[in-house]
């Protein structure tokens, strides 16, 4: 207890002193402040594009919905530019400057054109998808793909830019990790709750240019605060492109795939310190796809080369990110259930009662519902469940990233099942004589469970992805949470097509679930249902390959750590497991157990 006590007491340890006094909280400051006067606008828009597309650009209620959520998708897959070139090309903190930069002159393009009525199309009649044609839709493209671009490539850096601050190598650190990516994510809900309130109710009651405008000036304060934050920033050397390094082992084992893999491990090619960019970072050899083990297989007399043999840590990379992609892809389903919220639920809410005594609410600001759940969750979450469960499990952060997720999951799909009970309720009511509108908080329900699966499943995500990730490939590997967000945007566009098209064939009103503009009339209820359905389905699909995956095992390099470090009592305690033992790289026994830095796996049961 005393080693937990002495880690616990202060975040200032070896690593920092190692860096000047950089890293630690402190550099996170900058980010956490960035982070939520960023997210101020871009949630607020998140939420309000979809009535600006419908109300002054006039899109129908398909098309505005499809715009909004390819929009979206294009900005979170684009997370993987900011991801690729702060590994490669440039330092995290100037991809992040960079792409801020990109991201205010589209904001900047937008407020223009909302300012503008010379650049706002005619209304054109509602069977036509959209209304804008030439100089003015190549306005709105050309500013929403660059404030996509721009937004997309902070995403892409800025997490591991903060995660960067702290050693995962010192238990205290290893906490701090944790902590930080709760804070991150408690400073995105903080900026993004003022952003639908203020920011939203400013758009839709006053002009959208002075929305616009406004969300421009917040980016603009956030990203001078993160460039004054320089001094105190740990800044990772860039490595080899994570690209590169994938393609050697794919085209290496692609040419030996003839030759047989050897059955010890320490047979295999492995580097030494000089010859690797993180000589801290050495990977131990696990037994998933084998035939990717080819590509370390060194000929006799042969000398090692580029494109000739891959080191073993070269080889475990390429298996960490194949091994990442099924938990990639079994969370797309609940962005794709995100998108609903963002999309639909707001359409919902400009058919309910939004009177709040004499005030009457904007339904794009129904989302600060989620948002509060969470600013009050999230500290209770860190102050009470965490320090509650790491007695129990011994792991820093209480429970693991990838049972932290499927928390999440299952409560994404209750919300999609609530959404459908809700929307039922509100059609019959406003379908009686006379209609009557039922109250707007009742959505509360749908977004306060998603809002706590929110919680769960994005912290969780860009931990996962960025402590498993080899070090020269984290921006990368931490974009994939936000590929997730991406994919399940770009999916909701084809489900709504999708759908629309099959029942407009098999209903007996030939209209589709979805039709017009007019949700009183169709059957939005039966969309959320499908998505509830198929989140149970997904969910099933996420408990095998959680239970499938195997956490990465580090090699040790005991001189990188100060004595005092190595005696110290540690956080937990490895389990001892037949899989524990025979797992070597160059002669050097190391764990290959199924765990997160020693602490065992907990199945994902609910």
């Amino acid at each position: 207890m005393g080693g937990r006590e002495g880690s616990s007491a202060s975040y200032k340890t070896f690593s920092e002193m190692a860096n000047n006094g950089r890293g630690g909280f402190r550099a996170t400051i900058f980010i956490y402040i960035l982070t939520s006067l960023e997210n101020m606008g871009f949630i607020a828009n998140m939420v309000s594009l979809f009535t600006y597309f419908l109300t002054v650009m006039f899109f129908n209620l398909a098309g505005a919905a499809n715009t909004l959520t390819n929009f979206m998708g294009a900005t979170f897959l684009l997370s993987l530019v900011g991801g690729f070139i702060s590994d490669t090309f440039l330092s995290r903190l100037n991809t992040c400057l960079i792409f801020g930069t990109i991201e205010l002159l589209g904001l900047m393009l937008m407020t223009i054109q909302a300012y503008s009525k010379k650049l706002h199309p005619t209304f054109c009649g509602i069977d036509k998808t959209s209304c804008v044609k030439g100089g003015t839709a190549a306005m709105l493209y050309v500013s929403l793909t660059l404030y996509a671009l721009g937004s997309g490539g902070v995403r892409g850096a800025l997490p591991a830019l903060g995660a960067d601050q702290f050693n995962q190598n010192d238990p205290s650190e290893a906490e701090a990790l944790s902590t930080f990516f709760n804070w991150v994510i408690l400073s995105a809900t903080v900026g993004a709750s003022v952003g639908v309130t203020v920011i939203v109710w400013v758009s839709s009651e006053v002009a959208w240019y002075w929305g616009f405008f406004i969300c421009l000036v917040t980016a603009f304060i956030g990203f001078v605060v993160l460039a004054c934050g320089r001094r105190f920033y740990r800044i990772q050397p860039r490595g080899q492109s994570p690209i590169i390094r994938v393609l050697q082992v794919t085209v290496v084992a692609f040419k030996n795939r003839k030759l047989t893999a050897p059955e010890k491990p320490d047979e295999l090619h492995e580097s030494n310190d000089k010859e690797t960019d993180f000589p801290e970072s050495k990977l131990v050899h696990t037994d998933q796809f084998r035939c990717l083990d080819k590509a370390a297989i060194l000929g006799k007399n042969s000398a090692p080369r580029p494109w000739a043999v891959c080191t073993v840590t070269q080889v475990e990379e390429v298996k960490i990110l194949t091994r990442m992609l099924p938990i990639l892809f079994s969370t797309i389903i609940m962005n794709t259930c995100l998108a609903q919220l963002q999309t639909f639920s707001i359409r919902q809410g400009n058919e309910m009662d939004r009177l709040l005594g004499s005030f009457e609410v904007p339904a794009s600001s129904i989302p600060v519902i989620p948002l509060v759940f969470m600013s009050i969750l999230i500290p209770i979450y860190e102050f009470v469940f965490v320090p509650f469960a790491r007695k129990i499990t011994g792991h820093p952060a209480g429970i693991t990233q990838l049972q932290r997720v499927g928390i999440g999951l299952v409560l994404s799909a209750i919300s999609m099942a609530v959404a459908g009970f809700v929307e039922v309720k509100r059609r019959n009511h406003f379908l009686k004589t006379p209609p009557v509108k039922i109250s707007l908080f009742w959505l509360s329900l749908q977004y306060g469970i998603f809002g706590i699966a929110d919680m769960f499943t994005l912290v969780g995500l860009l931990e996962f992805f960025y402590k498993e990730a080899p070090k020269g490939m984290r921006s990368l590997s931490t974009s994939f949470t936000w590929v997730s967000l991406s994919f399940g945007y770009f999916l909701s566009s084809i489900f709504v097509d999708l759908i629309n098209a099959v029942t407009k064939r098999i209903a007996p009103s030939k209209q589709g679930w979805l039709h017009g503009l007019d949700i009183n009339h169709n059957n939005l209820n039966l969309f959320y249902y499908f998505l509830a359905i198929l989140s149970c389905i997904n969910f099933v699909n996420y408990l095998y390959w959680a239970s499938w995956y195997r956490y990465k095992t580090e090699l040790p390099d005991m001189e990188l750590k100060p004595k005092a470090f190595i005696s110290a009592s540690p956080v937990f305690k490895k389990e001892s497991t037949p899989e524990n033992h025979g797992a070597t790289t160059n002669g050097s026994s190391a764990s290959a157990d199924h765990t997160e830095n020693g602490a065992k796996l907990l199945k994902p049961s609910l």
